[in-house]
C-alpha cells in the first residue's frame, strides 16, 4: 500500500490530471489516473503541484536583524554596510540562531525548502559560521541549507580574511565565496577571484561569488571568473551572483562576454528585489534598471536563477521568504511578460537554482524525493500573478506546512458569495 496518492494535479510543465504516488519519502510513479490503495489520498482539484521553491542567494547571518542597532533610514547600500559594521560586534551566536530559525519557519511555510546562504567570515571569531552550521544541522529534516564562506569586507582588503575563510571551510562550510568588486583595486579584485577559484579547485568545492554588484561598466570580474572556471576545470561549479554592472556595459563587450560565460558553464543569480533597490542609485535620469541582463543570458543558454538575498536586515527592510514575490519582481523589471518568459521566471525560483546548487532528487518525476508544494493556482503564470497561497508543503511525503485557501466573502447584489481571484 502506498503512503500517499495525490490525484488530479497540474504540473508546471503543463501536464494535467496527473497522479503522484509516494512511498517511503520518494516518488514511485507519476502518471494519469493511477489506481492504487494508499494510506492517504489528496485530490489536488486541478491546482498546481510544483517542486519546492529554491533560493540560491541569501544572507541568513543578517536576516531579521532589522532595527539593530538602528534602522537604515536612507534605505541605501552604503548605510546598510555601515549598519552591518556596527552590528557585528554586538552579535551573539544565540541571537543569530534564533533569528535564522525563525526565518526558516517562514521559508518552510512558503514552500521554500532549499536555501544557499552566504555567511560573513571576516570576523575572526567565526561566530556567524558556528551559528549557521548549528542552524543547518537543526533544519536538515525540512530545509536543504548550503553555506557559502563569504569574505564580506574583501578577501585582500580585510585582515586575515583568507585564513578565516579556510577555517570556515574546515568547519564544514560548503561553498567558496568572494566579492572582487569590493577590493581596493581592479587588480586586487581579479587576484581574489584567482585565489578563491584555485582554493575551490584544490578542495573540490563549488564557487558562488558576489560579482560586479555595481553600476560601473568597467567592473568586469565575471570575465575573470569565467576564465578561471575554464582554466581550472570548474565548469558547472561556478556561479556569479548579481552581475549588475552588466546593465551599464556597452553591447559590443556583452556580445563577447555572454558566449564566454556559456562556453565556461558559469551560472548566474540575479536578485531582483535588492538589485533594483540598491543599484542605479547614482543616476538622475535616465535611470538604469539595476539588474543584470536576464533575457539575454537565458537566450544564450545560461542557467539563470533568482535569489531573495535579504529579508528584514540592514540593507532591506522588507521580505518574507516568498520566492514568488522575487520572481514577480524579476519578470517586471526584466520585461519578461511573454507567456514563455513568465514561465522562465517561475523556473528561476525552482528548477534553475536547484541545478546551480546541485540538489539531488529534485523534481516531480519517478525516483525524486517526495518534496513538493501544492499551490492555489492552475499554472505557473497564475501562481506568479497571485503570489499563490501554499495550500500544502510536503517534505519526503509528509505535510510540514499548510495554509487555508485564500477566499474572500462578498456581500454584493446579484454577485457570487465568494472570490478567489482565479478565473
Amino acid at each position: 500500500m502506498l503512503d500517499l496518492l495525490i490525484t488530479n494535479a497540474t504540473l508546471a510543465d503543463g501536464r494535467t490530471n496527473v497522479t503522484v504516488a509516494v512511498q517511503d519519502g520518494e516518488i514511485v510513479d507519476v502518471e494519469s489516473n493511477i489506481q492504487a490503495a494508499a494510506h492517504e489520498t489528496l485530490d489536488a482539484q486541478g491546482q498546481l503541484l510544483t517542486p519546492p521553491f529554491v533560493d540560491a542567494h541569501f544572507h541568513m547571518d543578517a536576516t531579521l536583524s532589522y532595527g539593530l542597532p538602528r534602522i537604515n533610514q536612507s534605505g541605501t547600500l552604503l548605510e546598510g554596510i555601515a549598519l552591518w559594521g556596527e552590528l557585528k560586534p554586538l552579535l551573539t551566536q544565540e541571537a543569530l540562531v534564533t533569528r535564522a530559525l525563525q526565518y526558516c519557519d517562514w521559508a518552510a511555510a512558503k514552500g521554500l525548502l532549499a536555501i544557499r546562504t552566504h555567511v560573513d567570515v571576516c570576523d575572526a571569531r567565526l561566530l556567524a559560521v558556528e551559528a549557521l552550521l548549528e542552524v543547518k544541522k537543526r533544519v536538515a529534516p525540512y530545509i536543504d541549507l548550503q553555506l557559502v564562506a563569504f569574505p564580506q569586507d574583501g578577501l585582500l582588503r580585510a585582515t586575515n580574511a583568507l585564513g578565516n575563510l579556510k577555517r570556515a571551510l574546515d568547519k564544514g562550510v560548503d561553498v567558496v565565496g568572494g566579492i572582487p568588486h569590493f577590493e581596493r583595486t581592479m587588480q586586487d579584485g581579479a587576484l581574489s577571484v584567482k585565489l578563491l577559484c584555485e582554493l575551490a579547485a584544490e578542495r573540490g568545492l563549488m564557487v558562488d561569488m558576489h560579482c560586479d554588484e555595481s553600476d560601473d561598466p568597467l567592473s568586469r570580474h565575471i570575465e575573470t571568473l569565467a576564465f578561471e572556471a575554464q582554466r581550472l576545470g570548474l565548469q558547472g561549479r561556478i556561479v556569479g551572483s548579481h552581475l549588475t554592472s552588466m546593465h551599464s556595459m556597452d553591447n559590443y563587450y556583452v556580445s563577447k562576454l555572454l558566449p564566454l560565460m556559456k562556453e565556461t558553464g558559469v551560472g548566474v543569480i540575479a536578485n531582483p528585489l535588492i538589485n533594483i533597490t540598491l543599484q542605479g542609485r547614482h543616476d538622475t535620469y535616465p535611470k538604469r534598471r539595476g539588474m543584470t541582463r536576464v533575457p539575454e543570458q537565458l537566450a544564450h543558454g545560461l542557467n539563470v536563477a533568482f535569489g531573495h538575498d535579504c529579508a528584514m536586515d540592514p540593507w532591506y527592510s522588507l521580505g518574507c521568504g516568498d520566492m514568488l514575490e522575487v520572481a514577480s519582481m524579476g519578470l517586471h523589471v526584466a520585461q519578461m511578460t511573454s507567456q514563455s518568459a513568465m514561465r522562465q521566471c517561475f523556473d528561476a525560483v525552482t528548477a534553475n537554482p536547484a541545478k546551480l546548487m546541485h540538489l539531488k532528487g529534485y523534481g516531480i518525476e519517478k525516483g525524486c524525493h517526495a518534496d513538493f508544494v501544492l499551490l492555489q493556482a492552475r499554472d505557473p503564470v497564475e501562481a506568479l500573478r497571485l503570489r499563490a497561497t501554499r495550500l500544502k508543503v510536503f517534505k519526503r511525503g509528509k505535510v510540514i506546512a499548510e495554509t487555508t485557501p485564500s477566499v474572500s466573502r462578498l456581500s454584493l447584489p446579484e454577485r457570487p458569495h465568494t472570490t478567489t481571484w482565479q478565473i
